[in-house]
């Protein structure tokens, strides 16, 4: 692809403080070399497929390198697992390719439309994370353009493990991620068995949650975040591991590794501010938990059990043009009393959230950015609207008071402060960071608001 320039204003995909910088579209690595070394005084950042939902992939007056021009898979090892990929190929692209080679992408998020490079930055997770922990855990290798333009191959154990671990959950901030080297797992379908729990409250589910996790290779719950009284939290509890060839049904036996996944739908760019309210939520919640009753051994495919919203092209169009905010934050597993007292407040301040999520984190890793930790960890997309900042504010503190944190890759106005305490590692992160960047070439409008980069 040439490498192409022009403005163009970028949001995130809550849709939230849109900016303008000069997009260029890199082709090849010595494409990204060029503009890195050009970069004027606002500096440049890379950009993936814009799934963060706040700031990070944004750079007002500057220059963002939009990766998607560089989509080359160069190779899949059957035996070994391992695969050579450009930092613009999205995980989608990925599985299609490497699924006919018995080949699955260890972590997956919430969509698999996220890019190569885009995964290693956010050091994403999904709903194995008690398993095999976060993206980053699987890179064998990365291929890095740093602020002089230098391209270098970092490893997890190698000579520059300080840098390699700083660029995972780095947020783009240590250079540009060119090409990695990843280890996929074997497996014998492209289907999941799925156990299926419907619970009646909050505390029945944690409790249910907290059991039995070991026996299943993904695990997380859907839970409402509107109805309130005895029935408060009530939630879905889903639980899979990947179906052997012999678990599934003699119609799908043909073809184990068929990736059905279609989008059937884009939502269209016409919806007003305030279509999710109580009503609309409280409706939606009551649908959602009515159609999941509890079931064991279900077959599912990617889209039923991993990913039923991409089924939705554009789906954050229908909050409406003032956009979301998703909140999410990790607490130690001893303070599980967190979620409810955040809950509570959510709905004794009135708003709405209707896509909500619990799960489990396992260990961490080395990254001093990376967000996984043990604990629980949750997640919930609210309408931006009146009161909602005064709120969050308030969830900050009851969070970070507990010990806990939020997710770079999600968060879209908290302070500084707020990151600090989170992240205690994060001078440990600026010390490799600044060594590999003096100048502060790498900057973000995330970077400057949350005062990331000196």
């Amino acid at each position: 692809m040439p490498n192409t320039e022009s403005r163009t204003t970028l949001h995130g995909w809550g849709r939230t403080a849109p900016t303008a910088a000069q997009v260029r579209v890199p082709g090849s690595a010595e494409d990204v070399a060029a503009a890195v070394t050009a970069a004027g005084p606002r500096g440049i950042i890379a950009r993936g497929l814009g799934r963060s939902y706040g700031d990070p992939a944004q750079n007002a007056g500057g220059t963002v390198l939009d990766m998607t021009g560089m989509g080359t898979i160069h190779s899949i090892d059957a035996d070994t697992g391992r695969v050579v990929v450009d930092a613009g190929v999205s995980l989608d692209t990925l599985m299609r390719r490497a699924l006919p080679f018995g080949l699955w992408l260890p972590v997956l998020p919430g969509t698999r439309q996220v890019t190569i490079g885009g995964a290693i930055g956010a050091d994403i997770h999904g709903k194995a994370h008690h398993v095999v922990g976060s993206f980053g855990n699987h890179v064998e290798s990365l291929d890095l353009v740093t602020a002089d333009g230098a391209l270098r191959t970092l490893t997890p154990d190698g000579e520059d493990s300080d840098l390699f671990w700083a660029t995972v959950g780095g947020m783009g901030l240590t250079g540009v991620v060119v090409r990695a080297v990843l280890k996929l797992h074997h497996v014998e379908s492209a289907y999941f068995t799925v156990d299926t729990e419907q619970i009646d409250n909050l505390t029945d589910l944690m409790e249910r949650q907290t059991q039995d996790d070991e026996l299943y290779a993904e695990s997380v719950s859907w839970f409402d975040a509107v109805t309130t009284g005895p029935h408060f939290g009530r939630g879905i509890l889903m639980r899979a591991n990947h179906a052997t060839l012999a678990e599934l049904p003699p119609k799908l036996r043909a073809n184990p590794l068929k990736f059905d996944a279609p989008q059937l739908l884009t939502v269209p760019d016409v919806f007003p501010p305030g279509l999710l309210n109580k009503l609309t939520g409280k409706l939606f919640s009551e649908a959602w938990y009515r159609k999941s009753p509890t079931r064991f051994g279900a077959i599912q495919n990617i889209t039923q059990f991993l990913h039923p919203l991409d089924i939705i092209g554009e789906w954050n169009r229908g909050y409406g043009p003032r956009g979301f905010l998703q909140y999410q934050f990790v607490i130690p597993l001893d303070r599980g009393d967190v979620i409810r007292t955040v809950l509570e407040r959510m709905t004794g301040a009135g708003q709405v959230s209707a896509l909500n999520v619990l799960k489990r984190f396992g260990e961490g890793n080395r990254a001093p950015l990376s967000f996984p930790k043990p604990g629980w960890t949750l997640c919930v997309d609210i309408p931006v609207g009146p009161g909602l900042n005064a709120l969050c504010n308030e969830l900050d503190e009851i969070v970070l008071d507990a010990g806990g944190r939020h997710y770079l890759a999600k968060e879209s106005r908290t302070t500084p402060e707020a990151i600090r305490r989170g992240y205690p590692r994060l001078d440990e992160w600026r010390k490799v960071r600044d060594a590999a960047d003096p100048q502060g070439v790498f900057a973000s409008d995330m970077s400057r608001r949350l005062e990331l980069t000196h």
